[in-house]
């Protein structure tokens, strides 16, 4: 009796299948720039800081008396540790660069549009927690300035009304900077990186739920091509040229984005006359310390956060491609200049005329959400008045 030929059912595989849908065969607009290369390179670059961050923990003792020196073990003992400290220490620079590069064009472009509302809030929740992981990891190495810089962040807690000394308290550990921070900085610093890479794939998927903008304004419905192999192609460019960069600055100019005084062993007896945190924090920093009071100069972050939060509702313009919006692109410039301002405000010392530009600045900064929809709007209103009497573009010719 001969047997027929068995035909086995292959099983799916819905996870190849996901990655294939998001990563090979994605319908993406045509005619993207290499700023869109940013989005993706700033989900790479969290993964190379864990990378760069897990080994060096090895040889780390958060303790206050060997804190200091097992970063210099790292440094001098370790094979590699060099190359992995000054690639983790300068990687949070480089990563913010990025962040901040693929925020600005979103702004410009007007990525936040309808309907990638969704979106843009998951990106500014990402960018929060940035800011919250960075300053962690700056108090690790215990020198002059993580040990300001961990007495400065905890103490901005008692700022809160009722419960901030007791937050304070239980940052610190006890009444004061001590061991006992140094070993729950450290704890605390291995954990929410990985909260960004969740919120990541998050970010991910909405954006190709929703799909992506483009320079050009129009649907991103209207002409689109699969990623592979285009974007395959095009994107590393942008990638090459980022790890070009940043290895020049490790390998060339490894500590001009630190601090001097942070090469000296903390003293808490000794306090440096000058306290600036790390470059991507400026401006951030530059916004309480504008104001007299402390519970005014942290709620006035506040602001900050809702403006980056603001502008997904905001929709007054037919016209989405900045290029055809001269005011937008002033407007925007304004905001750029402002935003530097801002950092170089927040590394020079607390004295006038230092403080009235960082408040002038700092007010300017949270109303932009507030300025950008008049220049749609009035083109809206003039768009509305020609369309419903077109005998008044007869009369004027």
């Amino acid at each position: 009796m001969t047997m027929g030929k068995q035909r086995f059912p292959i099983p799916k595989q819905p996870i190849l299948s996901t990655l294939n849908q998001h990563l090979i065969d994605h319908p993406t607009p045509s005619n993207l720039s290499y700023w869109w290369g940013f989005g993706p390179l700033a989900g790479i670059r969290p993964a190379i800081q864990i990378v760069t961050g897990v080994f060096p923990a090895m040889h780390h003792t958060p303790h206050v008396d060997l804190a200091f020196n097992s970063v210099e073990h790292i440094m001098r003992d370790v094979e590699g540790g060099r190359l992995l400290r000054y690639m983790h220490a300068n990687g949070a620079s480089m990563f913010s660069i990025v962040v901040y590069l693929h925020i600005f064009r979103g702004l410009y472009h007007a990525s936040h549009g309808s309907p990638r509302e969704f979106v843009r809030c998951l990106g500014v929740v990402i960018f929060l927690l940035m800011i919250v992981t960075a300053p962690i990891g700056y108090v690790l190495p215990w020198g002059q300035m993580s040990f300001r810089g961990a007495t400065v962040i905890t103490s901005s807690a008692s700022a809160i009304p009722v419960v901030g000394y007791t937050i304070v308290t239980w940052l610190r550990g006890g009444f004061s900077v001590d061991n006992a921070t140094s070993n729950r900085f450290f704890s605390l610093h291995h954990l929410p990186p990985f909260i960004p890479v969740g919120a990541s794939l998050l970010h991910l998927a909405a954006s190709h739920q929703y799909g992506s903008n483009n320079p050009s304004g129009v649907h991103s419905k209207m002409d689109r091509i699969a990623s592979y192999p285009y974007f395959y192609v095009k994107d590393p460019v942008g990638r090459v040229a980022s790890a070009i960069f940043s290895s020049i600055w490790i390998f060339y100019a490894p500590n001009v984005s630190g601090h001097p005084d942070n090469y000296i062993p903390a003293n808490p007896m000794s306090t440096p006359p000058h306290i600036v945190p790390e470059r991507y924090f400026p401006p951030i920093h530059a916004i309480p310390r504008s104001i007299p009071d402390k519970l005014g100069g942290v709620a006035a972050i506040a602001p900050v956060s809702i403006s980056l939060l603001a502008p997904p509702p905001i929709k007054s313009s037919y016209v989405r491609s900045s290029s055809s919006r001269p005011i937008y692109q002033k407007i925007f410039r304004l905001f750029l200049a402002d935003r530097s301002l801002l950092g170089r405000i927040g590394c020079e010392p607390v004295e006038a005329p230092y403080v009235t530009i960082g408040q002038i600045s700092s007010v300017a900064f949270s109303l932009f959400p507030a300025i950008t929809p008049i220049p749609g709007r009035v083109g809206r209103i003039i768009t509305n008045y020609y369309t419903n009497n077109p005998q008044v573009e007869i009369d004027r010719t």
